[in-house]
């Protein structure tokens, strides 16, 4: 045996299977393209390795796609008979299980598993991160918080993870609403990790929060070297530089970073498709024309239908469909995510709420009746953290929401949403409250104006 780079004892032993799995784990944390390149030299060099088999397992269940489940069980399966034929530690059988609570529906017990491994290993900072990135899924940014806080004191300033866990903690501070705090561990991240693109990103998110837009931008330009290196979370990061653009109306360079950065990769990644529809339909809601790009997007959501994966991969598969008129596949989606809503697990919750309401309310807002999709998203409305993702990525059906509302006619609970939503950026009103906010105001003073003559 010998140890890796955390410090944690691995059923490796020296050599060229090590310093790849090393390169695996820091890889991941920040966001590097190459981290299936590494893991794989981990594989070739040590197949009997139990828990890169696991990590692999992990990858891609994190992928939420129900194509990927087939690979993901079949890497269970093996990591378990490797475990128990060739050994693993008590620390690498836990990840073993936790893969196993993914796959059987319930992360919140595979996030059980790494936080027991934290409690043993807090410098484990593979666990950290994995802790953390499927407590994003979840939608738990209170957990989030809580998980990286506590053992943030084993990470000195010569511990290797020190600048991703401050990136994490960061992040974690931003969704909590600690935005000042959340900006000096974001600098902190970098200031440790130049290659800390969580950590970029989270102070991103405060930029966009507090209405700061200019300085955003700044602060993305200085640091462009942060997120070259990433996988397709650099698609993700330009997208936040377009929704800084946007706030700003310059549109024609949002629609530039959208075709070249953004969408420049046709993949077929939720997280890249759900960057794009939701940049989309902000340009939507603000009446700007998109053209034909929802039908690429249309075409590769109507092979997810049946998905059933994530609440918030199938709210942007929704998007498109409804945007391009596809009613067939829009209604398959929704039985899909009915269905979904009946079944164990802690995804399924997700579907039951607020899920379905807010798939029914986005189906009634394409067809021009505002008020059953004002229903339908206020209904879901308190709940929408639980879809996963963050405060920036669920805004798009905040937005929805309060526009559904608007036209409507039911302007007091509009503005009740509209109103929360600013208190959540700490008052700061951007572009698009300005404008809704006039609107409102100008919808009571039309109500009170006299019925002419």
């Amino acid at each position: 045996m010998a140890q890796d780079i955390f410090g944690s004892e691995t059923s490796l032993g020296p050599g060229r299977a090590l310093e790849a799995w090393n390169a695996t784990q820091r890889a991941f944390l920040a966001h590097d393209a190459r981290t299936p390149e590494h893991l794989g030299a981990v594989l070739r060099e040590s197949p009997e390795f139990a828990m890169a088999h696991a990590i692999k397992g992990l990858f891609l269940v994190l992928l939420g796609r129900r194509a990927l489940l087939t690979d993901a069980t079949a890497a269970h399966d093996l990591a378990r008979a490797l475990a128990r034929d060739a050994g693993a530690t008590r620390r690498e059988r836990r990840y073993i299980a936790a893969l196993g609570h993914y796959l059987s529906g319930y992360p919140a017990r595979a996030i059980a598993e790494m936080e027991a491994v934290l409690d043993a290993h807090p410098q484990d900072a593979l666990a950290m991160k994995l802790s953390h990135a499927i407590r994003f899924v979840l939608g738990d940014a209170a957990g989030m918080l809580a998980s990286v806080e506590r053992v943030l004191p084993s990470y000195d300033v010569s511990h290797p993870a020190r600048g991703y866990a401050m990136g994490c903690l960061s992040f974690a501070l931003e969704e909590t609403g600690a935005y000042s705090h959340a900006i000096i561990a974001g600098h902190g991240a970098l200031a440790l990790a130049p290659d800390d693109a969580w950590g970029l990103h989270a102070v991103t998110h405060v930029h966009d929060m507090t209405a700061q837009s200019r300085k955003g931008l700044g602060w993305l330009d200085a640091h462009e070297n942060a997120w070259a290196h990433c996988n397709n979370f650099r698609f993700h990061v330009w997208w936040h530089k377009a929704l800084l653009h946007l706030d700003l109306g310059e549109v024609e360079t949002v629609f530039d970073l959208y075709d070249h950065k953004i969408r420049s990769e046709k993949t077929d990644d939720y997280r890249d498709i759900s960057n794009a529809t939701s940049l989309l339909m902000r340009l939507e809601l603000e009446g700007v024309c998109v053209g034909d790009r929802w039908d690429e997007l249309a075409d590769l959501a109507e092979t997810h239908t049946d998905d059933g994966s994530l609440v918030f991969a199938d709210l942007h598969y929704l998007m498109p469909l409804l945007q391009t008129g596809r009613r067939a596949a829009s209604v398959a989606l929704a039985d899909t995510a009915q269905a979904r809503a009946s079944d164990a697990g802690d995804i399924a919750r997700g579907y039951a709420t607020p899920g379905c309401a807010a798939i029914s309310g986005l189906c009634a807002f394409a067809e021009g009746d505002h008020r059953t999709a004002f229903d339908g998203l206020l209904t879901a409305w308190p709940h929408m953290s639980r879809a996963g993702g963050s405060h920036a990525q669920r805004d798009v059906f905040e937005r929805i929401t309060i526009d559904a509302g608007i036209r409507a006619g039911q302007i007091d609970d509009a503005e009740r949403v509209l109103r929360a939503r600013t208190n959540r950026r700490g008052g700061a009103e951007d572009t698009y409250a300005s404008a809704r906010f006039a609107m409102i105001a100008a919808a009571r003073g039309a109500a009170a104006q006299p019925p002419a003559a």
